[in-house]
């Protein structure tokens, strides 16, 4: 038995294929999602979408969204959605300081509100990096 899986964005469609199992970075921690698992509707925070099927194991980052599960329909509607290997170190790590500074020179609370959510992103994405790069 397999999971019909689509990822996507904002931007377009990331992925669309079978898989055995999804995993996921839910608000209420990592979810596991096999064939005929029960319907679930979460939100997902930033971090590692993996999909797992016949030929491997991919992973996909996702700066939140929406989870929907059926029992054989996997989707995933993130904000902003990429292929785990499309990302760029230099790129997280400098988002990863702007993030900071305005964290540090925040004006009001809802500076504050996007500093923090933009540093949490940028933490999930070198967070990801970090652990795709000590698999190799």
């Amino acid at each position: 038995m397999e999971l019909n899986v689509d990822i996507v964005s904002a931007e377009g469609e990331i992925y669309s294929g079978a898989a055995e199992m999804v995993f996921a970075s839910a608000e209420m921690g990592e979810v596991g999602i096999a064939p005929r698992h029960a319907p679930l509707l979460t939100r997902l925070k930033a971090g590692e979408v993996r999909v797992k099927n016949d030929a491997g194991e991919q992973s996909f980052f996702v700066s939140g969204g929406i989870l929907e599960v059926q029992p054989y329909q996997v989707t995933v509607m993130a904000d902003t959605a990429s292929r785990a290997a499309d990302l760029d170190e230099a790129a997280a790590l400098e988002a990863k300081k702007r993030a900071e500074e305005a964290l540090a020179n925040q004006n009001s609370e809802v500076d504050l509100a996007m500093a923090q959510a933009e540093l949490a992103e940028a933490a999930a994405r070198l967070h990801l990096l970090q652990k795709l790069k000590s698999k190799r």
